[in-house]
C-alpha cells in the first residue's frame, strides 16, 4: 500500500497533504515525553531514568554527525566525531581487557550492527566453519546468522544458562577438520549466564582452526566490574567481541560497540572487514556514548555497576523471604525466581521463559519496588495454598 493511500491514523496523527501546525504538534509530543517519563511503570529493568540525563544529552541532536566511514579512515564529509569514537573504543577495549591499539573496531548503530560485524569477520576468516551457539544465546544471534547465510549449530545449555563446554566438543568433533565459529554469550536473556571463552574455545580445537566471538552486549560492562565472573573477554581467548551498555547508562537510543584483534582484522579475506562503509554506525551513538561516560567517569560507572549489584542481591533476599526461589549468577545483575500467576506478571511486565520470570537491577528499579514484588509474591503464592 503505497503512502496516498494508507489508512487514516487515530488520535489526529495522520500524514495530511497539507503542513500541520508545528506549535501544536511540538505540544503534543510535550505531552508524550512528560506521559512516558515521569509516569510510574510497573515494568522492572526498562531504563526509562533516561530523563535524569536527557538534559546533558539533548545538545548532541543539534549536529550532524553520519559517519559513512570508520573512526580510522580519512573522513570525506570531515564530520570532527571520530576522536570521540576513538575514546569511545579506548575505554571499551579496555572493558574487554586489551589495550586499545590491539584492536579495531567502530561504534554501530544498535549492538545487533555490531553483532553482525563480529559474525561477518568470523565468517571472512573461516568461510566454511559452521557457526556453535547456545540455545540459551539471545534471539538477535540466531537471526544474524541466517541473515549472513552461517551454517548455525545448536549447542546445549547447562542448568546455569551457560553453554556445555561438552556438547560443544561432540558437535565439534561430529564436523571436524573444517573449523569452528563459537558464539559465547555474556549475560544470557534471563539468568544472565556468562560463557567460559578459554573453555569453549579449548572444547572446539578439535575441529580445527577456531573463532570465538564473544556476545557482551547484555553483561560486558557488568563483568568487567565483577570479580566473581569466568575468563569472557578478548583478553581469554575471544577473537571478536559485542558489547553496549545503552540500557544500564540510559542512553535514549540504542549503542553498539564491535571490537576485533588487529591480527584477526587484517587477516580476515573477503566479506565485510573492519572499515567497510556497510557497517560503519553514525555518529550520534558514540556522541552519546562519549557524553555519558566521560560524566560518570570509570569511578563513577564502577559505582553506580556496584549499586545495581548490591540491588540484585537485596532482591534475593527478599523474594527468599517470599517464596519465590531467587536464583542469581555471582555479580549479575539477573535475578530469576519462581514465573508467578499472571496478575503478577502483568502488573510488573515481567519477563518470562518457562517456569521462570525475572527481573534486571537497573534503571528505575529501587529497593521499594523490589520490596512490593516481594508482598505480591508472598500474596501470590498464599492464594495459591489456599
Amino acid at each position: 500500500m503505497s503512502p496516498l493511500s494508507a489508512p487514516p491514523c487515530g488520535e489526529g496523527l495522520a500524514i495530511g497533504d497539507q503542513p500541520s501546525q508545528p506549535a501544536a504538534d511540538t505540544a503534543r509530543l510535550q505531552e508524550l515525553t512528560g506521559s512516558v517519563c515521569h509516569h510510574e511503570r510497573r515494568f522492572l529493568g526498562f531504563p526509562d531514568h533516561l530523563r535524569l540525563v536527557a538534559a546533558e544529552l539533548a545538545p548532541l541532536l543539534a549536529a550532524f554527525t553520519d559517519h559513512r566511514a570508520d573512526p580510522y579512515s580519512p573522513d570525506a564529509v570531515h564530520v570532527a566525531t571520530r576522536a570521540y569514537e576513538e575514546a569511545v573504543l579506548e575505554y571499551f577495549a579496555a572493558v574487554a581487557g586489551v589495550p586499545a591499539a590491539d584492536v579495531h573496531g567502530h561504534v554501530a548503530s544498535s549492538p545487533y550492527e555490531a553483532l553482525l560485524h563480529g559474525l561477518a569477520t568470523a565468517r571472512s576468516r573461516l568461510p566454511a566453519a559452521p557457526v556453535y551457539v547456545g540455545e540459551q544465546a539471545h534471539a538477535e544471534v540466531w537471526r544474524a546468522c541466517q541473515l549472513l547465510g552461517l551454517d548455525r549449530v545448536r549447542v546445549r545449555s547447562r542448568p546455569d544458562g551457560t553453554t556445555d563446554a561438552a556438547d560443544l566438543r561432540l558437535q565439534t568433533r561430529l564436523r571436524r577438520g573444517v573449523g569452528a565459529v563459537v558464539v559465547a554469550t555474556c549475560g544470557t536473556p534471563l539468568h544472565g549466564a556468562i560463557d567460559n571463552v578459554a573453555e569453549l574455545r579449548h572444547a572446539a580445537a578439535g575441529s580445527g582452526r577456531v573463532h570465538v566471538h564473544v556476545d557482551a552486549a547484555a553483561g560486558g560492562l557488568v563483568a568487567a566490574h565483577s570479580d566473581q565472573v569466568p575468563p569472557w573477554s578478548l583478553a581469554h581467548g575471544a577473537h571478536t567481541i559485542t558489547l553496549s551498555g545503552h540500557g544500564l547508562l540510559g542512553l535514549p537510543v540504542p549503542a553498539g560497540i564491535s571490537l576485533v584483534r588487529r591480527s584477526h582484522a587484517s587477516a580476515a579475506g573477503g566479506g565485510i572487514t573492519v572499515g567497510d562503509p556497510a557497517v560503519a554506525g553514525g555518529g550520534l551513538p558514540a556522541l552519546l556514548l562519549w557524553t555519558r561516560l566521560r560524566s560518570l567517569g570509570r569511578a563513577g560507572v564502577a559505582a553506580m555497576i556496584g549499586r545495581c549489584q548490591d540491588l540484585a542481591a537485596h532482591a534475593v533476599h527478599r523474594l527468599e523471604g517470599a517464596g519465590a526461589r531467587p536464583q542469581r549468577v555471582p555479580g549479575s545483575l539477573a535475578v530469576t525466581f519462581d514465573r508467578p500467576p499472571a496478575w503478577v506478571v502483568d502488573k510488573w511486565r515481567l519477563a518470562h521463559a518457562g517456569t521462570r520470570a525475572g527481573i534486571v537491577a537497573m534503571g528505575p528499579l529501587s529497593y521499594t519496588a523490589i520490596n512490593e514484588l516481594a508482598i505480591d509474591l508472598a500474596d501470590a503464592a498464599c492464594k495459591d495454598v489456599a
